[in-house]
């Protein structure tokens, strides 16, 4: 197969992905030269709203995080509050606004989803949803279609998991007809002494990518969430993730499984900007630099290229350090649950 060439960075291209001109700067201040095509994409995925929290970050410091009961705090996969007994409460909070207004019915299901993923990835069992929403006025002639979507998404993907969702808000007001709000909230239950992180320790050891297969499915999805909306929104739909709630069923009794046989060194799931985001918090938390073998990526589609595997943000996915000793412990237990 002819390898494709890449387009040539230009201005537009950088507007395209995001990126403003100073920021354009910057990176090549930071690595001395002009960025590849596939790491003009990775700057543009890690470096917007929805990944680096830019514009909120000085907003989101003046909420209270420590409190003797906090075991974790923000920046890891969910946040873990000490409930006594020995027993910690996990849960995460997400919107999934723009995907959701695009294409209700995956964008709030891949939403439920990513936050159960963010759950279990901490050695949680979940056991609980919740959610906020928020949607135009009653008479908008979007109103209808955006409602009978996000509860059916909602729905689908929170009762196939089999977790129930216990508790919520609705309200419409004339002030989300252009983009509404989808929050999602998700609970779990794990041993205090029992929590798995993030950070990948230990130099040479193997990084496994779990789950499903990768596809094209929400490549630019984490930056299509951070930009404003035209009236060719209807246009990105493809940047939205489509969501296999029994695959991640499946994804959560192996990955249980794993943590409980002692093989997981740390753990990741692929949510926003998947392979890219999964791998470097891996090593940005651990202080460690990691190498990635692409021509190892499972795909689900043929002659996908290195920028599409790094941005895809198909679902259902996950990045680990494994105990070298135990890589085959951990790869016979994934085949026992098909995955």
């Amino acid at each position: 197969m002819e390898p494709k060439i890449e387009p040539a960075i230009t201005p537009e291209l950088v507007s395209r992905h995001g990126l403003k001109p100073d920021e354009y700067r910057r990176i090549l201040d930071l690595i001395g030269r002009a960025p590849t095509f596939t790491e003009l994409g990775i700057f543009s995925a890690m470096w917007n709203e929805h990944c680096s929290y830019k514009s909120s970050r000085l907003h989101l410091k003046k909420l209270p995080t420590k409190a003797p009961w906090v075991i974790q705090g923000p920046g890891e996969n969910a946040g873990v509050i000490d409930i006594g007994d020995g027993q910690a409460c996990i849960f995460k909070m997400e919107s999934h606004n723009h995907p959701s207004y695009i294409e209700p019915y995956q964008g709030a299901a891949t939403g439920v989803g990513g936050i159960l993923r963010d759950v279990f990835t901490m050695g949680a069992r979940p056991i609980a949803c919740l959610n906020l929403l928020r949607f135009g006025s009653i008479d908008h002639p979007k109103t209808r279609h955006l409602v009978s979507g996000v509860v059916a998404g909602i729905g689908g993907y929170g009762n196939s998991f089999g977790v129930p969702t216990v508790g919520g808000s609705t309200a419409f007001h004339a002030s989300y007809d252009g983009n509404i709000l989808v929050n999602a909230m998700a609970v779990g239950l794990a041993r205090s002494n029992e929590i798995f992180y993030a950070a990948a320790t230990g130099v040479g050891r193997p990084i496994v990518y779990l789950g499903s297969k990768t596809g094209r499915d929400g490549i630019h999805g984490a930056t299509m969430a951070s930009a404003e909306f035209d009236e060719n929104s209807d246009e990105k739909r493809p940047t939205v993730q489509v969501g296999d709630p029994f695959s991640e069923k499946l994804l959560l009794e192996a990955c249980l499984e794993i943590m409980a046989k002692g093989c997981v060194v740390a753990i990741q799931d692929m949510g926003a900007a998947g392979l890219t985001s999964s791998a470097v918090e891996m090593g940005a938390k651990g202080n460690l630099g990691v190498e990635l073998d692409l021509d190892l990526v499972p795909c689900r589609e043929s002659g996908m290229t290195a920028y599409e595997m790094m941005l895809s943000e198909s679902q259902e996915r996950m990045l680990m350090v494994l105990d070298p000793e135990k890589e085959e412990e951990a790869e016979a237990i994934f085949r026992k649950w098909g995955l």
